[in-house]
């Protein structure tokens, strides 16, 4: 789009909000890389495909490989109006059945998918047996019993904690290893045990370093105190394992109402 301006013509761009939802299993990751398949390098070659042009997105954050996504924005600029509908249409066309555009929605002109973004939900699906079905969706545990009472007064123990250095990937170029966690707790519904936490933010690999430890917590190989001390030491090492990708999915991601734009 162009404006006059003093007999100067000046480029506006218009920026929208991609959301979509994929399964993660077959990418390595959300975020493009030189030497692997990523999510959001079909969606820039889609969109490309669609406008004839070069076109990058940005994302709200990275997923790792196999960690799967039921909401997560990206943001995308263009230099005239689009048919929001047609274009979603179009992408869902063209890209493979495991990513779906939900929809495609006008923004302000300085909204960012990653750094407007209030809050971030995960959750990490267990099933508490074996089911051929689920392989790819979830962490299966046989026959393991489970304090469930004892994971989730751990899980509250979280939201008294706001530095997170213990259950951070050892390498991350990160200023600050403070997080604002808002929610955790376990839900056990039939078979399916389900941890959601809601934060402003996380640091790589922190909710499935949390949970592999709060499964620790649930066997009882180490106590409430003991789960204390491993958020108290800002130590890697002392935290237990994080458990496998298939299990972990974004499920949310909010932003403030100012930053859209209604048509």
């Amino acid at each position: 789009m162009m404006y006059i301006c003093n007999g100067t013509k000046i480029a506006f761009q218009l920026r929208y909000f991609i959301e979509l939802a994929y399964k993660g299993t077959n990418y390595h990751g959300w975020q493009q890389q030189p030497d692997a398949i990523s999510v959001q390098e079909l969606i820039n070659k889609a969109l490309t495909t669609i406008f004839r042009t070069p076109i990058n997105v940005v994302g709200a954050g990275r997923t790792d490989t196999g960690v799967h996504a039921e909401q997560l924005f990206a943001h995308v600029d263009f230099d005239t109006k689009i048919d929001t509908k047609d274009i979603t249409y179009k992408l869902n066309s063209i890209l493979p059945n495991d990513i779906a555009i939900e929809k495609i929605l006008a923004v302000t002109e300085d909204a960012h998918a990653r750094f407007n973004a209030i809050s971030r939900s995960y959750e990490y699906r267990v099933f508490l047996g074996r089911n051929p079905f689920l392989l790819e969706n979830t962490l299966q545990l046989n026959n393991r019993k489970l304090n469930i009472v004892k994971m989730n007064e751990a899980a509250e123990i979280l939201l008294t904690y706001t530095n997170f250095k213990s259950f951070s990937k050892t390498i991350s170029n990160v200023q600050t290893y403070n997080c604002d966690v808002r929610k955790a707790t376990w839900v056990l519904t039939n078979k399916s045990l389900i941890f959601h936490i809601t934060a402003d933010r996380f640091l790589r690999n922190m909710v499935r370093a949390i949970v592999g430890t709060l499964l620790e917590v649930g066997l009882e190989k180490i106590t409430l105190e003991e789960f204390k001390k491993i958020i108290e030491s800002k130590n890697r090492s002392n935290a237990g394992t994080s458990v496998p990708a298939q299990g972990l999915y974004l499920t949310q991601v909010t932003y403030p109402k100012t930053i859209f734009i209604h048509e």
